[in-house]
């Protein structure tokens, strides 16, 4: 595919997480889901590719919560996005919280491009699902890596019991998020995740499964469920 790099954006998309941006930082707001889950994604990552003295960049960063807990483990990082509200938000919290991170409004088709195998971590966080061109993204990731760099993804599985529980039981019932937060057809099965992060260079090294418990109300990482939230390290080969 040879389409111009910014131009993999869904605007309806980007207006939607751009009229939120105001509430990134808020633990009890439409992104509560991701400040609870943050510590599990993290240390996964951390795990894996030890961030400490690392360059990081966190692709689709939003309003830098992983970014800003990246940096924290001693992490270099570089937070970028398309939504320009949502980056405001995130530099503005850095500012406050202290927080060494560099932010920046570009797409990772062009920062790539840009700046090729020149990190030694790249994150990619709950935005695969919502991008015209996923693969694209997987691409550009791929690319950001240096040899030897890690490249991590989540994402949302394809099958009826996603449905049930991302869409119908998140969105609806128990109101985790906004209604219309995710469509179906848009969710990535990990065979398809691995064979596009095979098709771009990189060695599939984990996945784990990521669940909610609504009794209790607690998210926790299961490697022998992936049905639903997922979460996969691949590695660039040195």
């Amino acid at each position: 595919m040879t389409a111009a790099p910014a131009a993999n954006v869904d605007p309806a998309e980007l207006e939607k997480f751009q009229a939120l941006a105001a509430r990134w930082w808020d633990p009890h707001s439409e992104f509560r889901p991701l400040h609870e889950i943050n510590p599990l994604r993290l240390d996964w990552i951390d795990r894996i590719a030890s961030l400490a003295g690392k360059r990081a960049v966190d692709v689709g960063c939003g309003g830098g919560i992983l970014a800003e807990a990246m940096a924290q483990r001693g992490a270099q990082v570089r937070g970028i996005d398309l939504a320009e509200r949502s980056l405001q938000v995130a530099e503005l919290h850095a500012i406050e919280s202290g927080a060494a991170v560099e932010y920046e409004r570009i797409a990772a088709e062009d920062l790539a491009a840009r700046e090729p195998a020149a990190w030694d971590v790249v994150t990619c966080m709950e935005l695969l699902e919502h991008v015209p061109d996923p693969e694209s993204i997987v691409r550009a990731c791929a690319n950001l890596a240096r040899p030897g760099g890690w490249v991590f993804f989540s994402t949302i599985n394809r099958n009826p019991k996603a449905f049930m529980l991302a869409i119908v039981g998140a969105e609806y019932l128990l109101r985790l998020l906004p209604r219309g937060t995710h469509e179906y057809g848009k969710f990535i099965r990990p065979s398809e995740l691995a064979a596009a992060a095979r098709r771009s260079g990189l060695d599939v090294i984990a996945m784990s499964g990521m669940t909610y418990n609504p009794i209790t109300r607690q998210y926790r990482l299961d490697a022998r469920d992936v049905d639903v939230n997922y979460l996969a390290a691949f590695r660039r080969p040195a």
